[in-house]
């Protein structure tokens, strides 16, 4: 008998064996639904299988239906569409809860900032909500100011923030995060006055016929500031910074997110988060080479973390005209002449010097360039790089290349530069660019799409968070059809088809983080990182594509963020302070662990705040 049921025992493990059952029953199938795979080898299929985070296959539903045991969940799309989760090309995932925790003084359809009165309303709105976090802290901060979507078409002024409060700092903070403007008691806090001078790379913005300044700081002035109300890190809050970024990320479909320029305390509270198992999504961080001497990229994520390589800013914001241009702006800010074309951030040999120490090291470098001037300092310490190093192959990154001139692009393909462009501008600022920052003919090629394209050059779309919200859909609306508030088209020859938009979002920039081989399509053996779409983006009117909803995200097979049943509409909670604000991202249900409270307003405290301002900014 004992020998029957060994041999029995035996036949039964072999027949398992030849069949594959044991090895390959799916632990997750997603069935009936539209399936864009972005691979180009299998566009589409009927189902998709999951196996260990992994997916196991992609095909036919009698292929897939094969996979199924008795313990696979099987997922209905119900006619949904299920794409690969998208890969952040630029962004700054720890501070986007910055979004979360101050004044929203966003322009709609982000927020309610129209005008100046509006922006003091919504500040003292928020400082009486918020009363004891100002008691705390002694400060009243407002995020997401535009000058250029203000009925007034200027910054306001110290005098503007005296109507706040004449006792209590106040500060905000533009939208691009390149510039902000206190009032007259921050100024003196700071020991800011008529006798302080212009920092390297910064400037103090003048009141009329004198020295005294008018409260508006840009660039490295505007972190004199930043200093004056923030030197000591709270760990806690920190880390509360980096989990809800992540989290607000994945709302959108991000499956793997930017820090795309960490300090060394961003770093920390990033990596805090990950050993203690609490991102929701893989986050690739890229330290300033310039501030964080110990960077110590890997090509392996530990706990959904990993440092990517390293970050330079050569130039600042266009739409705040601090960017370093080589023809002046359409329209000269206050105080400037006709010739202005903005200025750079570092000085020529501390870009070269970065780029060699990146290349002398076999780091990657995303170097922030907004201004054409910066980029042909960009092609300039490339190009040397590269001669000292010839054998070292960092993908390196242009990030943004607002005005990428068409005789650069030929040298970004030729150095192997990974261009990361922000065609989202075109909605938020192309009217802006357009009338005065560019003028018609140079604002018709921000973000210059079609001149990659006759190139056969990949590229990254991306978001830049939190200078706009990580909406995934306006991305993609704004990279297909390049329309503005107004509706007007910014540069018909550059609009990018759906599918080449969808991999701008997805395995581009996989590859450009050296993850094409496990992310980017839905491809047997890759992550099982995906998003599920209320339609598909290639059948929808190109102006609904920013109607599409994020339904659910999928990390490597497991649901980490499920968009709430009850939403009727695109209204989200309050994420931003207490102003209630428009986007796609509905009631948040984070599976697991719900951040939002009561009023479905995330507020621990403006210390999260102030330490976002102090140890990082964004692009």
């Amino acid at each position: 008998m004992r020998y029957f049921l060994s041999s029995l025992l035996s036949l039964g493990l072999l027949v398992a064996s030849h069949s594959g059952l044991a090895a390959e029953t799916a632990d997750t199938v997603f069935l009936n639904g539209n399936i864009l795979t972005l691979d180009d080898n299998q566009p589409t299929a009927e189902a998709v299988a999951v196996r260990n985070g992994k997916i196991l296959s992609v095909g036919t539903r009698g292929d897939i239906m094969a996979l199924v045991g008795n313990n696979t969940n099987q997922i209905d799309l119900e006619g949904k569409t299920l794409l690969p989760g998208f890969v952040d090309s630029h962004g700054h995932a720890w501070m986007i809860g910055f979004q979360a925790l101050t004044a929203n003084l966003l322009p709609p359809p982000d927020g309610e900032g129209k005008d100046i009165d509006s922006l003091i309303s919504l500040l003292e709105g928020w400082a009486k909500s918020n009363e004891q976090a100002v008691k705390d802290v002694g400060w009243i901060i407002g995020f997401g100011y535009d000058n250029s979507q203000l009925a007034e078409q200027r910054h306001p002024t110290r005098h503007d923030l005296d109507r706040v409060s004449e006792d209590i700092p106040v500060l905000i903070i533009h939208q691009s995060g390149h510039l902000g403007v206190a009032n007259s008691k921050a100024l003196e806090i700071a020991g800011i006055d008529a006798e302080t001078r212009d920092p390297e790379g910064g400037v103090f913005q003048r009141e009329e016929g004198g020295n005294q300044p008018n409260g508006v700081a840009e660039e490295y002035a505007f972190f004199q500031l930043a200093f004056a109300f923030g030197k000591s890190l709270d760990p806690k809050t920190m880390d509360t910074f980096a989990r809800e970024g992540s989290k607000l990320l994945a709302s959108f479909g991000y499956t793997t997110a930017q820090e795309g320029r960490a300090t060394g305390a961003s770093l920390n509270a990033i990596r805090r988060v990950a050993e203690a198992g609490a991102l929701k999504i893989d986050v690739v961080v890229y330290p300033d080479i310039l501030e964080v001497d110990a960077i110590e990229p890997s090509s392996e994520y530990t706990n959904r973390f990993r440092v990517g390589g390293a970050k330079l800013t050569i130039d600042g914001s266009p739409q705040g005209k601090t960017a370093w241009l080589t023809e002046p702006y359409y329209v000269a800010p206050p105080g400037k002449d006709e010739d202005y074309a903005g200025y750079p951030a570092i000085t020529e040999k501390q870009a070269m010097d970065a780029v060699e120490k990146a290349y002398a090291n076999n780091w990657q470098i995303l170097t922030h360039t907004n201004g054409d001037a910066a980029i042909d300092l960009l092609i300039k310490a490339v190009s040397a790089a590269k001669q000292k190093y010839p054998d070292v192959e960092n993908r390196p990154v242009m990030i943004h290349g607002q005005t990428l001139r068409k005789d650069q692009v030929g040298p970004l393909k030729e150095l192997g530069i990974f261009p990361s462009l922000f065609p989202m501008h075109t909605f938020y600022w192309g009217d802006y660019h357009r009338d005065s920052v560019l003028g018609p003919e140079r604002a018709m090629n921000i973000s210059p799409t079609g001149w990659l394209m006759q190139q056969d050059m990949m590229f990254g779309s991306h978001h830049d968070a939190p200078v706009a919200l990580p909406d995934s859909m306006r991305v993609l609306s704004a990279t297909v059809t390049r329309r503005s508030r107004s509706g007007a088209v910014i540069g018909e020859n550059h609009r990018v088809p759906i599918e080449t938009a969808l991999k701008a979002m997805t395995i581009w920039p996989a590859w450009q983080h050296f993850e094409e081989d496990r992310k980017g399509t839905i491809t047997a053996g890759k992550l099982a990182d995906l998003v599920v779409l209320s339609d598909d983006p290639k059948n929808v009117p190109e102006d609904q594509l920013d109607d599409l909803l994020v339904l659910e995200t999928y990390k490597e097979g497991v649901s980490v963020y499920k968009r709430s049943e009850t939403t009727a509409n695109r209204a989200s909670p309050a994420l931003f302070g207490l102003a209630p604000i428009k986007s796609h991202d509905g009631d948040h249900e984070f599976l697991g662990e719900n951040h939002l409270h009561g009023d479905g307003c995330f507020n621990p405290g403006l210390s999260l705040l102030i330490n976002a301002v102090v140890s990082g900014r964004a692009d």
